[in-house]
Formats: C-alpha cells, structure tokens, sequence
C-alpha cells in the first residue's frame, strides 16, 4: 500500500465506492458493468504512475466494455475498443515495458513528440474519424456523431499512450467526457446505464489526476537525467 500516496489511495477508494453505490441504486442486476467499472478506475490509478499494471488491466476493460457497448447498440464503442483501443493497449504495454525508467519496470520513462509527429497524429486521426463516420452510420449506430467524436478521442489518446506522452491522460480526460453524454443518453431509455455514467465520471477525474502526476514523473526524470 505504500506504493500509492495518501490521495492516489483516497482517489481509488472514492472512485469506487461512487461505482458501486450507483450501481446498488440503479442496477443491482448487470454485474458484468460493475466488474469493467472497477477494472477501468483500478487500471487508471496503475496508469498514473506510469505502471504497466495499467494497461493489462485495460486491456481487460477494454473486452468488457465492448460487450457492454453492444448491448446498446453502441457499436461505435465497441468496434473502439475492440478494434482500437485493446490492441493500442498491448502495443502500449509493450512499449512501456521496453522502455522502463533507470531499470525500473514499474514506472515508464515519459516521452515527448514534436509537432512534426503531432501533426502526423493529427491526420491520421481525422482519416480514422471518416473512415468510422460512414461505417458506424452504416450499422444505424445509436448517437452518431458523438460515437463519432469518441472514435477520434479514443485515437489520440491510445496513440499518445503508446508514445509515453503525458497528453494521453488528457486526451482519455476528453473521451471520458464524451462518453458521460453518451451514456446520459443511453440512461433516458434505460436507467440502469446511470452506474456507466457514474464510472466515466470517475475517470475524468482519474485521467485528470494521471496527467498532474505525469508531468511531475516527467519533471522529477529530468532533473535526474540532468544531474547524471
């Protein structure tokens, strides 16, 4: 336990008794989405510390949350997930295993991009974005353009993962965002949807945590580089 400090400890804690309160009130029936929710936010908190515990457990999360998405014809987010971000997630635990800091295998030596490879990112995310557009709009997905919009979220921040950037926690900040009006919408049909709603909320501020964290890893690595 003393691996996480005081408020990574209390973020977890917080985070998942929210999930499973919400679950308690709204749904009490879909375990299944209790199980992901408590699998996304565990694996957020391994994330910010730049631990490759992280992605295996997101990895995880990524095959249940597709079979969720399903369920409500959000096929958006399953093909997402499914098709994007689980194996983005084990290219990135490659990478982040391949590239530990000082030896050490649980924390990620962070990377930066110049604006050459941004702009690069930049144009394959908007290719990747039509190219989902007209094949998500062709399965009647429900709530086109925002599925849309989480396609391209979702792209920029497994591609910012795998690169070691501190902006992946940023970028999954704004597809956390996008899937809280995703899920909202799904919940006017269904309430039980509300302890998804909940769960993403959770990772907003997980995600936001994890890029704070991110730069001070980033900082404290460059002020050891420098006096090596």
């Amino acid at each position: 336990m003393s691996y996480f400090t005081k408020f990574e400890l209390a973020l977890w804690g917080i985070s998942s008794l929210m999930i499973a309160a919400f679950f308690i009130i709204f749904d009490r029936s879909n375990y299944l989405t209790l199980a992901a929710s408590l699998i996304g936010v565990t694996s957020l908190i391994f994330n910010a510390k730049g631990n490759p515990i992280g992605q295996v457990l997101m990895i995880v999360f990524s095959l249940i949350y597709g079979y969720i998405s399903f369920t409500f014809s959000y096929y958006g987010e399953m093909i997402t997930y499914l098709g994007m971000t689980m194996p983005m997630a084990i290219v990135a635990l490659v990478s982040w295993l391949r590239n530990p800091y000082e030896g050490n295998k649980a924390e990620v030596r962070v990377n930066s991009i110049g604006r050459g490879e941004t702009f690069l990112m930049s144009l394959l995310a908007a290719a990747v974005t039509a190219v989902f557009f007209f094949v998500l709009s062709y399965f009647n997905t429900a709530n086109l353009l925002p599925s849309t919009l989480s396609v391209t979220t979702s792209f920029i921040a497994a591609y910012l993962t795998f690169r070691r950037s501190p902006y992946f926690a940023l970028a999954y900040a704004a597809n956390d965002i996008v899937l809280i009006v995703l899920w909202i919408l799904a919940s006017f049909e269904n309430t039980r949807y509300l302890s998804v709603v909940v769960c993403f909320v959770a990772f907003l501020f997980n995600d936001v945590y994890g890029f704070v964290n991110w730069e001070r890893i980033k900082k404290r690595q460059g002020s050891t580089a420098a006096v090596n």
